[in-house]
Parts: structure tokens; sequence; C-alpha cells
């Protein structure tokens, strides 16, 4: 089995405002960021996307200035900031408990930043309300953070973020503490805000849904390295290993006779009564696999089941989960399984595979 070919970002250019160089962070117990190499395309979103540990909020941590690098080197727009202080950094940071002053005013909050850079006080609240009116909060610049509700909350911490005209804004995981319907409303500000601003955004998530919606490109870490790097609809689409495509929610992997490991979405396999499924030699088809199999579980949606079969793989039978029509087969009956090939992916080894 050959090792897959390393994931690198492309060549940086003059166009590339954050720089990251064979960086690594290390807490004491082996490397929590891991010699990666990462660049972010002046306007772009950038999502970082992984699950917990992975390193993501290290990373932007690294890039923000609140951490220094074990080894490597960091730059924004082209100077060398691996040791430079956070408050050089033109950066603007919204952090995931929003970490608004409790004692002053939204309008305050907003202009704190400006005051710390000694912006006179016309220019500076002309500047806030321009922030606040992007937020859709400028009726609400007099109120305390105490007022408001988590929403409101969280664009007083985008509007500050925003209003200093940084480099670089920099969002860790900020949605991670609204209900699921705020969320999606957030997540569609945030997008909004990044298209009317151009500004150069790096989010942090572990959220797939949130990193394909808003992002011109994901990054996807595993263990402080960079597993896959695309567009959404590429990474999505085009999961290059076990782990991408697991995390991505492809939840059948399999190892397919004359095909090798492979991916495909429960939702694209049908699962039918022995003998119900499309004319296909079993394991063999133009259009579509089909497989021999037991059926194990289903679970009833209405107008449709999940179902969970057992099927004979190279590496010894494997469940695959797909959907059923109704009346869906019963435990234990035969079944017949089908992988339309045109939603099959081909996956490479996971790098541990092949050390």
């Amino acid at each position: 089995m050959t090792t897959p070919a390393p994931v690198r970002p492309p060549t940086a250019t003059d166009d590339d405002v954050v720089g990251l160089s064979g960086v690594s962070r290390d807490f004491g117990a082996g490397p929590v960021v891991d010699d990666l190499d990462l660049s972010v395309r002046r306007g772009e979103f950038l999502a970082l996307l992984g699950p917990s540990g992975c390193g993501k909020t290290t990373l932007l941590r690294m890039i923000a200035g609140y951490l220094e690098p074990t080894a490597g080197r960091v730059t924004i727009n082209g100077t060398d900031a691996t040791r430079m202080p956070v408050r050089r950094r033109n950066i603007g940071m919204v952090f995931q408990s929003y970490a608004l002053f409790p004692h002053l005013s939204v309008a305050e909050n907003v202009a704190f930043g400006l005051r710390m850079r000694k912006v006179g006080r016309v220019e500076r609240d002309r500047r806030v309300h321009e922030a606040l009116d992007l937020v859709g909060l400028a009726h609400l610049g007099g109120r305390r953070p105490a007022e408001l509700s988590g929403g409101q909350q969280q664009r007083v911490a985008l509007a500050r973020a925003v209003v200093v005209r940084p480099d670089v804004l920099l969002l860790d995981e900020p949605l991670s503490n609204l209900d699921a319907r705020l969320r999606v409303q957030l997540r569609d500000e945030l997008a909004r805000v990044q298209r009317e601003t151009g500004l150069t955004t790096v989010l942090v998530t572990h959220d797939q849904e949130e990193a394909l919606a808003v992002a011109d490109r994901i990054v996807l870490l595993d263990r402080g390295r960079v597993a896959q790097e695309g567009t959404p609809r590429e990474v999505f689409e085009r999961p290059r290993t076990r782990f991408v495509a697991e995390f991505l929610g492809y939840r059948n992997v399999l190892d397919l006779p004359g095909r090798g490991r492979v991916a495909i979405r429960p939702e694209h396999v049908r699962v039918h009564p022995d003998g119900g499924a499309a004319d296909a030699a079993p394991g063999d088809a133009r259009d579509v696999v089909v497989l021999d199999g037991t059926m194990r579980s289903s679970t009833y949606r209405g107008t449709y089941s999940t179902a969970t079969a057992v099927v004979p793989t190279d590496g010894g039978e494997a469940e695959v989960q797909g959907v059923t029509g109704m009346p869906e087969p019963a435990p234990g009956d035969r079944v017949r399984v089908e992988l339309p090939v045109s939603a099959i992916v081909s996956l490479e080894a996971d790098p541990e595979e092949v050390l």
C-alpha cells in the first residue's frame, strides 16, 4: 500500500493574509498542532473543521497571538508575527463566550477597540454606528449586555470585532452556545457580514453543516494535521480517507470486492426484500452494485424506514445503513442492498495505516 501524498496548501502569494509554515504546538503530552502549513487568502472565508481535540482552536489562538508556536513561523500580511504580541496584530476576534464587558453599554463595548487605537471621538462614533447597523443593532446602543438575548450579544461581539477593520477576523465556535434555530439565523448573518465587508475570516467549528454553509474553503483537521482541504463541495462529495468520510457522515465504509475501500452515504443506499431489487448480478452492475445480505434492524420514519443490513465484504461481514420502502423487511430476512455507482467514493488509506 502506498503512502498518500501529503496535503499541502497552495504556494503562498501576495494575496495571502495569514501564512503558517511548519507550525507546531506541544503542551507537554505530544503535539496538538503538528508541523502544519496553511495559508489564508485575502477576502477568503476559511473554516477550520474537526472534532474536539483536533487542534483547531490552538491553531486559531496562534494566529491571534494568544499562544506562541513551539516550532514554525506565523506571518500576517507577509510580516513575521510568530512572537508578535496580540496588541500589535490587527485582528478582530469573536469568542465562544462573547466576552462582553458587562458594565459597558453596547456602543461602549463596540467602541473599546477603537479607544485602544486612539481613534478620535467623531470617527469613533461614526464607525460604531456603522458596525451596529451592519449587525442590525443600531437601536440598542445604549443597553447593557445583560439586557440582550444570546443572539444579540453575539451580534455585539461581531460588531466589536469588525469595527476595528482587522486584517483578519477570527471566530472561535461563535455559535455553539445558541439554540439550533438561532444558530442557523446567526450563521447566515456571519456569511452576510463577511460578504459585505470583504474581511478575511477564519472560523473554528466542529459543525460540518455550519462550515459547508458559510466557507469558501474548508480545512479539516485530524490530530493537529490537515486531513483534507478544498471547497465545501470538494470535501463533502469527495472525502479522501476513512476519517474524513466518517466525520462527514458517510456511515458506510466498506472494502468491496474489486473496488477496494469505498464510502457511501446512507441516504443513497436502498435495501429491498430478497428479489425486490433491480435486475443486476450480485456484486457487479453498470449503474449499481448489488449485495445480498441479511436484515439486522429498521427504524420507522413515516413514508420510509432506515435500515441496517449485514453484507459480505473483502474484510468479512459488515453492516450497511440505508433506506427501505414500505413495508420494510423484518429482522433476519434476506435482502438485496443497492449501492448506486455514482454515489460510491473510493478512499485512500488513512496515514496511520501505512506507517
